[in-house]
């Protein structure tokens, strides 16, 4: 292997754990038990909660996270200049506690040239990203390697798989986008076009059936949630509020 193709490989097996925020906590994570609201805006009520992060990409700008007021909501901005960051929580939720996920958004505008479904245009004002744990006895080769590879430079593991919920510009709402770099990432589109910018957007999911849906196999525990506004691949500026994040056990569903 070339030192450059060993460079690449690098960069690509760090940036799929920043991709999939990471596989294993370095820390106590919450127990489904104790996890009834999970928010990037609101005070933490317990200390054994940890704190949301932000996670940044390696050889890439940062985009902005910045908790505000926005027409009455406690939320977060997030602002892309050519960037792409995570604001991040990690988590320790079992597949069978696995409920609903409630969150909503706020977006301006779109990133006109972006397309989800393109390696050099994948760009997206707004995600909420979810990161499952799940046999890696199922990994490619490829991906065994990567995720070696991962771990070896960052200490985390490449996720299982990750689930993310976007805003597309053009692609009907419930479409399922493969990520142009790995199949591990998969995005579901719950928002798309101009029609609805400029206001606040609230959705609740199902993580169990999106899963499903996306990968055709169920999920295993779920690791962590994340927000993530880029503008990387496209070289543009983007912004986005994000409300809380709340997540449901499966017996606390309505």
């Amino acid at each position: 292997m070339t030192p450059r193709l060993t460079l690449l490989m690098a960069w690509f097996a760090a940036a799929m754990v920043g991709a999939g925020l990471g596989g294993c906590a370095s820390g106590p994570a919450p127990h489904a038990s104790s996890l009834q609201v999970v928010s990037s805006s609101e005070p933490h009520s317990s200390s054994a909660t940890p704190d949301w992060e932000v996670l940044n990409f390696p050889g890439k700008a940062r985009t902005q996270f910045v908790q505000v007021r926005k027409d009455g909501r406690d939320a977060v901005m997030a602002l892309a200049r050519s960037s792409v960051s995570m604001k991040r929580l990690r988590l320790d939720v079992p597949p069978e506690s696995l409920g609903a996920v409630r969150f909503s958004w706020m977006v301006p505008q779109l990133i006109e040239q972006a397309d989800l479904a393109r390696r050099d245009l994948d760009d997206s004002p707004a995600r909420i990203v979810l990161v499952f744990d799940g046999d890696r006895s199922r990994f490619t080769p490829a991906e065994t390697m990567m995720s070696e590879l991962a771990r070896t430079l960052t200490g985390e593991e490449m996720p299982y798989a990750t689930l993310m919920y976007v805003w597309c510009n053009r692609r009907a709402p419930g479409e399922v986008i493969t990520n142009p770099r790995t199949s591990r990432i998969r995005k579901i589109v719950v928002e798309s076009g101009a029609t609805h910018l400029g206001r606040w957007l609230d959705y609740e999911r199902d993580v169990r059936a999106d899963y499903i849906r996306a990968f055709g196999e169920p999920p295993g525990a779920l690791r962590g949630v994340a927000l993530m506004t880029d503008s990387d691949n496209t070289r543009s500026v983007t912004r986005a509020w994000y409300g809380a994040v709340r997540l449901s056990e499966q017996e606390d569903r309505r």
